[in-house]
């Protein structure tokens, strides 16, 4: 019995899939754990009490680490969803022969509702409000508490810009256009 020639071709492009999908399960896991990592520092620096000025440095430094690797795995979920849509989908159709028949209807259907917008800007608010906002709120706080020193001074103007920084990318990659 010899093999046709799609079998092999259909057989690694399953097991591209499958590789992907667990790729991008991963990411998943880890992004969603970083949101409730950042909310336990949130919550552990509260209660390490804001009288202690300085410990409110902590907040953004931390915040923008877990916010940007929060971002950089939101990202790698996007464009792995993404190349199963409009690669990986047409050429396993292809490599079957499909003939019109959907192939994958989960990945192409998915996320594209009439309520992805609102979805989008929901989650666009909830990461500024974890990963932005309490970093703002901790250098004001910082900022108003009297005179530190020049170091800590330079210190909270560079968590300032990190956390600036971290905020136009959650922005820029919230994809709210599609």
């Amino acid at each position: 019995m010899t093999t046709e020639p799609a079998e092999p071709v259909r057989d690694l492009l399953r097991l591209e899939y499958q590789a992907l999908k667990e790729e991008q399960r991963s990411r998943i896991t880890a992004r969603d754990r970083l949101v409730y990592a950042t909310l336990a520092v949130l919550v552990a620096t509260v209660a390490a009490g804001t009288d202690r000025p300085v410990i409110l440095l902590l907040l953004p430094a931390v915040c923008a680490t877990l916010g940007w690797t929060y971002l950089v795995n939101d990202a790698k979920v996007t464009a792995i969803g993404h190349y199963i849509r409009t690669e990986l989908t047409p050429r396993l159709a292809s490599t079957l022969h499909a003939g019109g028949v959907e192939i994958l209807g989960w990945e192409l259907a998915r996320g594209f509702d009439g309520r992805r917008r609102a979805r989008k800007l929901l989650q666009l608010g909830a990461n500024l409000a974890t990963f932005v906002v309490p970093s703002l709120v901790a250098l004001a706080q910082f900022w108003l508490s009297g005179s530190p020193p020049v170091q800590l001074l330079i210190a909270s103007a560079l968590e300032f810009a990190a956390v600036t920084v971290l905020g136009v990318q959650l922005v820029r990659y919230a994809d709210l256009s599609r």
